[in-house]
């Protein structure tokens, strides 16, 4: 009978969390960790990283941090030499450093758009280099894994103001798509999928909906609150857990049949 309980611990494995200092980051080191996993947090924010380290060691987990911008590809290669020094053969990347700008489309600036697509897209596309390499027969680690990449629900619908953002995130959901089936093709051992949020209760959650007003689009920050809960049918916004959980999943052995796909923790919101 197979034991469902151990399909989702991550016992003895190594995975590494950009972007992991604060918000879905952090709770996603946290899940990673709670299930056994050693993880290296990395992020551009030392001291918040630190905290986070901190805060899982005090739970019992194992942590470390790596100051990390995830545009720069020799970063990644240290990054992830890193991961394998403190802990061990490479299982787990999750790529989920990214940001976030709000412009209409015929005042977005090439600079923002770039910016937004270098953090969010190029950074992945790092990530997902490296890991391969190091996840694949004969490289560093060599065991295969997962990696799991955040997407959003801006990956998958359109909304106004938010252009840069939309086409980084549906870059996103596509390179995952294409990892997935190279790998499997060239059985490497390594499973690729990306995770869909709707707004989060997060710092950049809330940055969302302030931009509304900031774009003329609500006339102040209660309506456009009021009017972005209304969008997810369940009627709240996600918490960060809600996400950990899905990458959890992921990265677990519960999903050693899942590849190239997505999950898409919305509340509904893509559904309506």
């Amino acid at each position: 009978m197979t034991d469902y309980g151990k399909l989702f611990r991550l016992d003895g494995k190594t995975a590494l969390v950009s972007g992991a200092a604060r918000g879905i980051g952090a709770a996603i080191a946290e899940a990673l960790a709670q299930a056994g996993a050693s993880v290296l947090i990395t992020d551009v924010l030392e001291r918040a990283g630190q905290e986070t380290v901190e805060r899982i060691r005090r739970a019992g987990g194992e942590a470390a941090f790596f100051k990390h911008d995830v545009t720069i590809e020799a970063q990644w290669e240290a990054a992830i030499k890193q991961a394998e020094k403190e802990f061990g053969p490479l299982e787990v990347l999750v790529n989920n450093a990214g940001i976030e700008t709000a412009a209409m489309l015929s005042q977005c600036t090439l600079e923002d758009f770039n910016n937004v697509m270098n953090v969010n897209v190029n950074g992945v596309f790092l990530g997902l280099k490296h890991a391969v390499r190091a996840m694949s027969p004969g490289g560093t680690s060599g065991r295969g894994g997962s990696i799991v990449n955040m997407s959003s629900a801006a990956g998958l619908v359109g909304t106004t103001g938010h252009i840069s953002y939309h086409a980084s995130k549906g870059a996103v959901r596509m390179l995952s798509k294409a990892a997935a089936v190279e790998c499997a093709q060239l059985q490497t051992g390594i499973r690729v999928n990306s995770v869909h949020p709707a707004i989060i209760g997060t710092e950049m959650g809330e940055n969302f909906v302030k931009h509304l007003v900031d774009l003329q689009l609500a006339p102040d920050q209660a309506t456009a609150k009021a009017a972005m809960m209304a969008a997810h049918p369940m009627g709240h916004f996600g918490d960060t857990a809600d996400v950990a959980a899905a990458v959890l999943y992921l990265a677990s052995p519960a999903a050693k049949w899942v590849t190239g796909t997505e999950i898409v923790p919305d509340g509904g919101y893509t559904a309506a």
